[in-house]
Order: C-alpha cells, then structure tokens, then sequence
C-alpha cells in the first residue's frame, strides 16, 4: 500500500471513530459537547432532537387579526417582524428546538416540543405585549382593569381581543389616560421573588432614555398613581412615593407562570400587528413515543434486509460495502447531533431514503466492475474502472436528487410544512454524506482487501467471492 493509500485510510478510520462516539447515547464530556460550538452554551448536550411529532408539544397557527389596516408590502414587514418577536418569545420560555415559520402572507406557524403548559404558552405567544407606563394621577386602579390610553395600537389581553373603544377613561377629562412610556424603554425583565412573602413578581431595569424620562415624571408627582399596563389591561398601579430611578418590580397575584409569561413579553418587545390562534393541537408523549419505537423498528429492520442483501448478492464486495454503509450511519448521526437537526417521522423518512440511496451508489459501481472483470480485467484494473465509469452516473443521481431535496426544503418552508422540509433536511444531508462514503470509503477498503489479495491476478480464482 502506497503513502497516498495508507492516509486515505487513516482518514477514514479517524472520521469512522469520530462518528461513532458523537452518535454513542451517553453522557458526552464539556469539551466534546463544545465542538457544536455555533450553538447556545446551553443547548450543547449532543442529544438527538425530537420534533413535535415524536416527543410530543403544541402546534400553534396564529393569524393576523383582520381588522388591521396594513395591506401588502406594509403587512409581510410587520409580519417578518412579528416572527422574529415570536421566536424571541418561545426562546424566553426556554423550549428546546422550536420552529417559527411565515406560512403565506399573514401567518405564523408555532411548534413546541416538550410544552407542559399548552394555555400558557398560546398566552405568552399571542399576547400584543405592548407594555406602557399609564398616567392616572389620583385615580386609583385595580389589577386587570381594562384601560383605554393615548397610545394606539392593538388592545389584545392575554385572554382575548379587547376593542380600543372598551375600557376605564379618566374620569376628569373623558379621555383616555396618558401613557408616560412604552416597553421600548425597557433594557430588561425577568422573574423575581419577594424577599418576604416569596410570591413571584417582575424585575425590571430601563435604558438610559427611559431612566431619564421616568426619573423626571417621578420627581414631579409623588403621591400619584402610575399604572403598568400590559395590553390596556393593569398589571400593578402602585403610588409613587420618591424618584424612582430606573430599576423596579412589577407585584401582582401572579403564578410563576403568569410572571414569567409577561416577563418575556416584556423583555422582547410588542408585537406590530395583533395575532389571532387560528388554530392549536397538541401531541402527547406517549403518541410521540409510540412512534419513535416503530420508526426505529422500522429502519432496524430496513437497515439489516439491505446489509444482509449487500453481502449475500455481492459477497466480499458487499460486505465492505456494508461497513461503509454503517460509517454512513454513524455520520448522519453525528451530523444530526452537531447542527442539530430536528428529527421529525418525516426526517427520519429522508434519512431512510438516503440510506437506499448509499447502497445505489455501491450497486453501480460493484456491477461495472463486474463487467470489467467479466471482460479479463485485472482486480486492480477493474476496481478502477467500476469506479470511474460509475462515477457519473452517480454523480448526475445524486445533483438530481439534491435539487429536489432543495426544492422541497424551500416550498415546505414557504408554506409552512415543516414535514415536509424536515423530509428535505435529512435527504440532502444523507444524500452529502452518501457520496463520501458510497464512493471514498467504499474505494478505500476495496483497494486494501484486493491490493493485499493480489491486485494484478485475474478473476479465475475470485469468482465466487466477488458475486460473478
């Protein structure tokens, strides 16, 4: 075996074991998990993800409410901007691998896997979260009042849609009350707890504008009452009595939950056009597990037929076709941890496919060899040209089924299918990963079994064992 030969095959033993401990189910140590180095520190574990489907949540259809006055150009910027605003939303609430998708011209689609809290999480979600800090003077407030203020926008409560024409004036003028500030004045919020009574409330902290407007209100009214409104509706209307800088709580009769519900509305800013749930489903655990275990039934079962077919059909050739296609495996999986990619039923159709499509790529070349040897070729000789003459071939198969894949994973993404682009996902990758394997490896362990068995002899003694 020549030097050139001889790395070729390093390389593939170093990727094969590099493969095999990222795909093992175990506890992988810090410094492994931080090879996913693109991903958050906290999502670093090199667990496979599961999708809706298979570790069970909630799926979501929210819709921009009718009534808004944006059309065309003005409602697709509005709504990639509501995205974005979802997305930050359904992070805050800290669920891992989630899908946030524009599904046509004015609806989002919500995937959550693992959500224990389904009425909770369609809250977080849907709520406008325009927060204001309201003018009452000495008029005092109640939690959950509905208020009508200076400042337009949807009125949409966690609970429903409110009419801006519904709620608490000011009693003095007749008009709406005067709102100080928005969320926009805001640099951060989160769950905190009181130091006495323990019950959840809201830690706030404002931006460098915002100190400066509310320290000045402040100063200038004690003993009036400021509400915190979160979508017209009062979440604390406490009196002001000193300057308020610019950290403070917002205390309430809130769950844990509600806390951390509005706190997240908070922290990542109103929505510009209000939401409706068109629809919601929810998927249980078990239904998800349920199908994990028949999908894994399925493809062990897929997996080993092809393996047993490989060797029995091409012998020799086909068992080291085998171990190529088991890199494969090891690959895609590796793949699937590092990204992450989320697997769906779907993926794991793709994944499947592209098994079959491996063992395609080895079918082509095996059968020109044995064409080649059939014609009183050398081994060597016949390696090289199965190879060769099966390479475009496969190369025009595979660019093929990399434009489809591609295709798919754009429409399904356009129209929110998240099915289908997961389908599109695994494909391509397997599909990438195929023709370093079907067609590098396969060609490595080729050249070292026949080099060593005698490359230059003929097929007379080799027959059987090469499936001729």
């Amino acid at each position: 075996m020549n030097r050139r030969h001889l790395y070729s095959l390093i390389l593939v033993i170093v990727v094969a074991v590099f493969a095999l401990v990222i795909a093992l189910p175990v506890n992988h140590p810090q410094w492994m998990s931080n090879l996913a180095f693109w991903q958050p520190q906290e999502f670093r574990d090199l667990e496979l993800k599961q999708g809706l489907d298979l570790q069970g949540g909630l799926q979501v259809l929210l819709e921009a409410d009718p009534s808004t006055p944006l059309s065309g150009e003005e409602l697709g910027t509005a709504m990639d901007a509501a995205k974005v605003i979802v997305d930050n939303r359904v992070n805050g609430l800290g669920v891992s691998e989630p899908l946030v998708q524009r599904q046509g011209e004015n609806r989002i689609i919500v995937e959550l896997p693992g959500v224990d809290d389904p009425n909770q999480a369609i809250a977080t979600l849907r709520g406008t979260g325009l927060l204001e800090f309201v003018e009452m003077g000495q008029n005092p407030v109640g939690q959950g009042t509905i208020i009508q203020t200076d400042r337009g926008g949807p009125s949409v409560s966690a609970t429903g849609t409110v009419s801006e024409t519904v709620g608490l004036v000011n009693p003095t003028t007749g008009e709406p009350f005067k709102t100080i500030m928005t969320g926009a004045a805001l640099k951060s919020a989160s769950v905190g707890f009181d130091n006495v009574t323990s019950q959840p409330l809201i830690v706030f902290e404002l931006n460098d504008e915002g100190r400066q407007i509310f320290r000045d209100y402040t100063a200038a009214h004690i003993g009036d009452v400021v509400a915190i409104v979160m979508d017209k509706t009062v979440l604390s209307a406490p009196v002001i009595n000193s300057t308020i800088d610019g950290n403070g709580q917002i205390e309430g009769n809130f769950t844990t939950e509600d806390a951390r519900s509005l706190a997240v509305q908070m922290q990542y800013g109103a929505l510009p056009v209000a939401l409706n749930v068109v629809d919601s489903r929810t998927v249980g655990a078990s239904l998800g597990a349920d199908s994990v275990q028949k999908s894994i039934l399925a493809g062990t079962i897929g997996v080993l037929v092809v393996l047993l077919f490989m060797a029995v059909y091409y012998r020799v050739p086909g068992l080291l076709a085998d171990v190529a296609l088991v890199v494969f495996i090891l690959l895609n999986l590796a793949i699937f941890k590092l990204v992450p990619i989320t697997l769906t039923l779907a993926g794991i159709a793709g994944f499947l496919l592209a098994i079959g499509m491996a063992v395609d790529a080895n079918v082509l070349i095996f059968e020109r060899m044995k064409e080649e040897l059939r014609a009183g070729k050398s081994m060597k000789a016949a390696v090289d040209a199965g190879f060769s003459r099966a390479w475009t071939s496969i190369l025009d198969s595979n660019l093929s089924t990399l434009i489809t894949a591609g295709i798919l994973y754009y429409f399904g993404g356009a129209f929110g299918a998240s099915s289908v682009r997961g389908f599109a996902v695994t494909l391509l990758i397997g599909v990438l990963v195929s023709m370093f394997t079907a067609v590098f490896v396969t060609r490595v362990l080729m050249r070292l079994v026949f080099q060593r068995r005698g490359a230059d002899k003929t097929l007379a003694d080799k027959s059987w064992a090469l499936g001729v």
